[in-house]
């Protein structure tokens, strides 16, 4: 199998519905699109509702997908792979794109690749400075997930630290709401943070 030209990811893990396309090139991969669509139903709720997450990708993910093969001026014949993540996330939202993506696939004779929706996050600096390369230290902070790792080749990772019930970022949100600051909570806690004032 050769490694696809041109890829569409899809990214489905939890309120955000994301495509994007990359192309191979002599230097490394490059982002021709990324189309990113949040969700405002889960501010009503103050966090995200993993039903109407579901939901909301159902009715999202085909405009998402069309809008970010239009901005990379790209058609879906032109597409030699699909890489989707397959986890960790919400069961139902991850579902939705996996299905998406392995319908396309399958539609078009291209390979599919499940992508570690973490791991990911650890490839993703590469895009903008490809001389990246191990042995580092990360710190991931997605959404649920807060992780310390070492970083000690592509593929071959040590566990330092998790949380054990609630992650940085939901935590966050759930602070912002008990300030009826409002969701997502991150970004206002920071705006607040900035200011060096009480809210």
């Amino acid at each position: 199998m050769t490694t696809p030209g041109t890829l569409l990811a899809i990214e489905t893990s939890c309120d955000e519905t994301s495509a994007a396309i990359l192309r191979r090139g002599t230097a490394g991969p490059t982002l021709a699109s990324c189309v990113i669509l949040s969700q405002d139903i889960h501010r009503i709720f103050g966090g995200v509702v993993p039903e109407l997450a579901s939901r909301a990708h159902l009715t999202t993910i085909g405009p998402v997908v069309d809008q970010a093969l239009a901005e990379a001026g790209v058609t879906l014949a032109e597409v030699d792979g699909i890489a989707v993540t397959a986890g960790p996330g919400l069961v139902g939202a991850l579902l939705v794109g996996v299905m998406y993506g392995k319908t396309l696939a399958r539609r078009l004779g291209v390979p599919l690749l499940g992508v570690h929706h973490l791991e990911g996050h650890l490839f993703a600096p590469t895009l903008e400075q490809p001389g990246l390369a191990p042995p580092f230290a990360a710190l991931l902070v997605s959404g649920g997930h807060t992780l310390l790792l070492e970083v000690q080749q592509w593929g071959r990772y040590r566990l330092h630290g998790t949380t054990r019930d609630d992650a940085a970022g939901e935590a966050f949100d759930k602070v912002g709401t008990l300030l009826g600051l409002g969701y997502p909570g991150g970004p206002a806690i920071e705006r607040l943070a900035a200011t060096d004032r009480p809210g």
